[in-house]
């Protein structure tokens, strides 16, 4: 009884050693996974079929057309996931949990709240970088795979390395929850335009 004792309470202190190195929990894993592969899924649906002038119709001259935040989308796929790279080139460290003060819900939460405006900065935005729509589509969707296997085979530490955001701390795991969130945000926007009065009809319609 006293060696089953000794050896349950070996097995649970590896396992809370391992689990504050950084390492994902499944349930962790599998969301992450779950919500790149779902907000990937609701971008394609609400792309699919739309005619070119459904792609370029702008609200106004200050506002992004489709086609546009899809570009942005692809963009900040890119540079959100190169953020995550940089930070697992520092070494690990633990003693900077505390200063993440936000909940992986509350991320979500703030990223996909679009009653909160914001300017995406000046690298984020569509500038025409990967020449055709077809391009840019195809740009998103292999980026985003490369991300969704990526975070179910990864190793890596991603709670005990960082990215340092306008709002604050977060861990390199709330980065990838991030950027997951960030595309439905954009996605929510396309619906937007969608529901514009003005709104190309398709033809025959």
């Amino acid at each position: 009884m006293k060696f089953k004792i000794i050896l349950l309470a070996t097995i649970a202190f590896v396992t809370m050693s391992f689990n504050s190195a950084g390492s994902l929990t499944d349930a962790e894993r599998k969301h992450a996974g779950n919500l790149l592969q779902e907000t990937q899924e609701n971008l394609l649906k609400k792309l699919n079929g739309l005619t070119p002038e459904q792609l370029s119709f702008k609200a106004d001259a200050t506002s992004w057309s489709i086609s546009e935040c899809l570009e942005h989308i692809a963009i900040s796929e890119n540079n959100f996931i190169g953020l995550l790279q940089t930070a697992l080139k520092e070494p690990a460290d633990p003693s900077k949990r505390n200063e993440v003060k936000m909940s992986d819900e509350a991320i979500v939460s703030m990223m996909t709240d679009r009653s909160i405006k914001r300017k995406a900065p000046e690298t984020f935005r569509p500038s025409g970088k990967f020449g055709t729509y077809e391009a840019t589509l195809q740009e998103f969707k292999t980026k985003r795979e490369n991300n969704i296997n990526y975070i179910k085979t990864t190793s890596d530490d991603l709670r005990n390395h960082y990215n340092d955001f306008p709002f604050g701390k977060i861990d390199a795991y709330q980065t990838l929850l991030f950027m997951a969130a960030h595309s439905k945000r954009h996605t929510d926007q396309i619906e937007e335009i969608m529901k514009n009065v003005n709104f190309p009809k398709k033809k025959g319609r």
